[in-house]
């Protein structure tokens, strides 16, 4: 790229909002309804990285509707894609070969699912844009904030999406097209977990200090078409234990819903340590136990994806706001680890954070702190929420899956009755020191798919629908290439070719085993950030792929 690159155009807005996921539209959408309640107009632009809103959306999911009781409070009217009410809980635990249904009694109260709704929280999404879009909000999708722009004082100006028609050579193509400047007084970040931009954020202007390390989980879901004989909608079920050992966290979700529709998922959390661990072999082991199997069997497996989870909860939130923006959702970290639940949260901040932007335009303000947001935050039913169960995951990590879940449910029944514990437990280390060396470890041996409840990662990957433009540079960029062979093969027997579960890193070796190379198929990325996250020595940086790269997820 010798010649100079043209300047981007730009489009300036009052807000922007970095994000098509529930706590992105959430704010929007609230930005709008402020300016028609006090009759001042302000310019919304959401900007999102998928093809469409709701095609990067991956989650179980059961939703608390509190947040859309207070965003839209007639979204039953307004035809909302939610008809799905639980009707019966069930939370068992895994061994080998049997089960332990655990008496709902004994569940700590915000265990409890009722009145809560099964979705397709990706169909939520395209509902809530067409309200957006009803509202004024401009929405671009497939677009993605692939870098952040900053005032001269250092203030955040706005992103800039990323630049099209540039070949795998680095050079630019006859289709090149520079990117757009889009500029807004404020800029209200809601990439989910582990958002690129987020991340810069978070380490440009410190937000993470004095904070404990976030912590995160790998989510593994597919959507299963079953035998309407055993579909049981409205029927949500959890699971402990078995395939994974006790010091290893996770567990796993099946939830029905819809035309015999069933959503079956499984979380590993990502502080595990045995580097021979496959998140995505353990979940098709986890389908072949009996307790799971029986639903499957002789249904048809329609659609696949995985996606990184925060998990840090309380401790780990950072600072919300910098000058000029805030991150809102999962770019912040709200998730409520016991009750598997984010989203509802992830409204509510999105609305805290667009209340206050609104009010700073309304005053004249521009590319200042939004503390209102963060004044707001604390005083709200989202802290409140994550700061009762804020003790869960760190006994979950210290005394394993049976002491940790013990601890976890009388810690919440003491918080229940107002005797919850004096003090916050820490997290200690981020999850990509938690790895022990391949040579203390033991190999698993994962069994073969059957294809018919189990399956193998290309085949899965199809089923998200994943598409790159494939003559364009790797978005997963390496700082030091030869880390992967002269370091991570040796220490850790490259765990990269086991923790992404879309096949994308490999490692290639010669017929006769010598000369191993590191390859990265980033075609089949689904975007789930989870080598971000897990590389021992953080060598690998995701980044936005061109255009609309990444999973099409119908109804996930």
């Amino acid at each position: 790229m010798s010649e100079p690159l043209p300047e981007r155009e730009y489009m300036e807005y009052d807000v922007l909002v970095v994000g098509g996921g529930p706590a992105g539209l959430s704010a929007a959408i609230r930005l709008r309804q402020l300016a028609a309640e006090q009759d001042f107009d302000i310019s919304v632009c959401l900007i999102e990285k998928g093809s469409e809103v709701g095609a990067h959306i991956l989650s179980g999911a059961v939703i608390d509707p509190i947040g859309l009781n207070k965003l839209i409070p007639d979204w039953k009217e307004q035809g909302a894609p939610i008809d799905t009410p639980v009707t019966s809980d069930h939370f068992i635990v895994l061994g080998p070969s049997g089960s332990l249904s655990i008496p709902s009694f004994l569940y700590p109260p915000l265990m409890n699912n009722h009145g809560n709704y099964i979705v397709s929280l990706a169909s939520v999404s395209r509902w809530l844009a067409t309200k957006a879009e009803e509202l004024g909000v401009e929405i671009y999708p497939g677009f993605a904030g692939a870098e952040v722009l900053y005032n001269e004082d250092g203030s955040v100006r706005g992103v800039a999406t990323g630049d099209m028609g540039v070949g795998k050579d680095g050079e630019l193509k006859d289709s090149y097209t520079r990117g757009m400047e889009l500029r807004a007084k404020y800029t209200l970040f809601a990439e989910g977990a582990r958002g690129s931009l987020s991340k810069e954020l978070i380490r440009k202007f410190k937000l993470d200090e004095g904070r404990e390390p976030q912590k995160f989980g790998i989510g593994l879901k597919e959507l299963w078409e079953i035998d309407p004989a055993k579909h049981k909608k409205g029927k949500v079920q959890h699971t402990l234990g078995w395939p994974l050992d006790n010091a290893t966290g996770g567990g796993s979700f099946l939830y029905h819903f819809g035309e015999n529709l069933v959503s079956v998922g499984f979380v590993v959390h990502l502080n595990y340590k045995n580097p021979y661990l496959s998140p995505f072999d353990e979940f098709q082991r986890f389908k072949q136990h009996p307790a799971i199997r029986e639903t499957l069997e002789g249904g048809k497996r329609i659609a696949y994806g995985a996606r990184a989870i925060t998990e840090g909860g309380f401790q780990s939130v950072p600072k919300l706001t910098f000058p000029g923006g805030a991150l809102i959702g999962c770019s912040a970290g709200f998730v409520n680890v016991p009750r598997i639940k984010g989203s509802h949260n992830a409204m509510l901040t999105g609305m805290m954070g667009a209340e206050a932007a609104f009010d700073a335009v309304k005053a004249g303000r521009q590319a200042d702190e939004l503390t209102a947001y963060t004044e707001a935050y604390e005083h709200s039913s989202v802290y409140k929420d994550l700061k009762r169960v804020r003790n869960v995951k760190p006994f979950l990590s210290r005394f394993g899956t049976i002491v940790g879940m013990a601890l976890g449910g009388l810690d919440m029944w003491m918080n229940n009755l107002g005797l919850g514990l004096p003090f916050t437990l820490k997290h200690g280390k981020p999850d990509h020191e938690s790895l022990k060396k391949a040579s203390e470890c033991k190999p698993i041996d994962y069994p073969k798919p059957d294809g018919k409840v189990s399956f193998d990662k290309l085949s899965s990957v199809f089923l998200s629908a994943t598409n790159h433009e494939e003559d364009q540079p790797v978005h997963l960029k390496l700082k030091d290439p030869a880390i992967p062979i002269a370091y991570n093969l040796p220490t850790f027997d490259e765990p990269a070719q086991r923790y992404c579960p879309a096949g994308v890193y490999e490692v290639v070796r010669e017929a006769d085993g010598s000369n191993p190379r590191f390859q990265i198929n980033a075609q089949n990325c689904v975007h789930c950030k989870t080598c971000d996250i897990k590389d021992p020595t953080q060598n690998i940086t995701w980044t936005v792929p061109e255009g609309a790269g990444g999973p099409n997820y119908p109804n996930m």
